[in-house]
C-alpha cells in the first residue's frame, strides 16, 4: 500500500484524537476487520494526534484507495467501535466550537463512548491507573508559595489541608500568578510565627468573588454521524452512524427524532453564546 511521506495537520484544534486507555499496540490490533479497513486503520492509528482526518485527506496519503472506499472504511470502523466523531468546546477558556476525530485501536462498544462522550472517565480507564493521583493545581500553588516569599513556606501536611480552601479560587478563574500574588501582596513587617495559620486566614478573607456564569464549554461533547455528520445522541447514533449511514432508508428517520435533535444543539449553541455577548461561537 503506497502512503505519502508527509502528513497533513488540521487547522488547529481539529483533526485526529487519541482516545484514553487504549492497550500496547501490537501486529494484530486489527486483525478482525477486513483488509482494507485494517490498512486504513493502521495508518490512521499511527497520525499524531492533530492529523486531518477527512475521507479526502486519508485518500491522497494513501493511495491504494479513492475517496469512497475510505468514507466506506470510516464507517466500517466507526462499526467496530474504533472511532467517533464528536463537536466539542476547543479548551479551557476558549468558546470556539471544532469538530474531531476519536479513534481507539482497542475497539470499544458504544456504551464506553456514551460514558467517554459524557466526560467521564470509562471504568476500564480507571482500572488501568491504579497509581496514586498527581498532587493538584491547588496543592501544588501551595507548595509554591514558599519559592516566591520564604516567609510563607509551608509543610507537605498544611499544603494538604489547605488545598480545598485554595481550590475555591481556581474555581472562580484565578490563575497560579494571580493566586500567588493576591496571597504574598501586603505583608507585616513582624515575623510570621505559623505561615500555615496564616495563609489559611488570607485564603479566607481574600477569597474572590463567584463567576456570575460557570459553563464548563471544554467538557461538552456532542456526537456525529461518522458518515455524514448529522448531530445526535449516542443512542440515536448506534456505531457512530445515523440509520441512513447504517442502510436504512431516509423514510426511516423519525422527524420527530430529528427534530429534537436539532433544538438541543440550538440550545446548547445558545447557553455558550450567553457566556461571551461579544464573540460568537466558532464553528467548522
Amino acid at each position: 500500500m503506497a502512503v505519502a511521506q508527509s502528513t497533513p495537520m488540521a487547522a488547529p484544534g481539529y483533526g485526529k484524537r487519541s482516545a484514553p486507555g487504549q492497550a500496547p499496540r501490537t501486529a494484530r490490533d486489527f486483525a478482525h476487520l477486513p483488509a482494507r479497513e485494517a490498512a486504513i486503520a493502521a495508518y490512521i492509528d499511527r497520525l499524531p494526534d492533530g492529523a486531518a482526518m477527512d475521507a479526502k485527506t486519508l485518500a491522497k496519503q494513501i493511495a491504494a484507495y479513492g475517496q469512497q472506499a475510505v468514507r466506506s472504511a470510516l464507517n466500517n470502523l466507526s462499526r467496530a467501535g474504533h472511532l467517533r466523531r464528536v463537536q466539542e468546546g476547543a479548551g479551557e477558556g476558549r468558546t470556539q466550537w471544532v469538530t474531531r476525530t476519536y479513534f481507539s485501536r482497542t475497539p470499544r462498544d458504544d456504551d464506553w463512548w456514551s460514558t467517554f462522550l459524557t466526560g467521564d472517565t470509562p471504568k476500564e480507564e480507571e482500572a488501568a491507573e491504579p497509581q496514586a493521583a498527581p498532587p493538584s493545581r491547588a496543592y501544588r500553588a501551595l507548595a509554591l508559595l514558599g519559592r516566591t516569599q520564604p516567609r510563607l513556606a509551608l509543610s507537605a501536611a498544611e499544603c494538604a489541608a489547605l488545598a480545598s480552601l485554595a481550590e475555591q479560587w481556581f474555581q472562580r478563574g484565578v490563575s497560579e500568578g494571580e493566586f500567588t500574588r493576591m496571597l504574598i501582596a501586603g505583608l507585616p513587617s513582624e515575623p510570621i510565627h505559623c505561615p500555615g495559620a496564616f495563609v489559611r486566614r488570607r485564603l479566607v478573607d481574600k477569597l474572590p468573588p463567584e463567576l456570575s456564569v460557570s459553563v464548563p464549554v471544554s467538557r461538552t461533547r456532542i456526537l456525529e454521524c461518522t458518515g455524514c455528520g448529522i448531530p445526535g445522541t449516542p443512542q440515536a447514533l448506534p456505531g457512530g452512524l445515523c440509520r441512513i449511514c447504517h442502510g436504512g432508508e431516509p423514510s426511516a428517520v423519525d422527524p420527530a427524532h430529528a427534530a429534537a435533535v436539532h433544538r438541543r444543539v440550538d440550545g446548547l449553541r445558545a447557553a455558550i453564546r450567553e457566556r461571551r455577548t461579544a464573540g460568537g461561537v466558532g464553528r467548522r
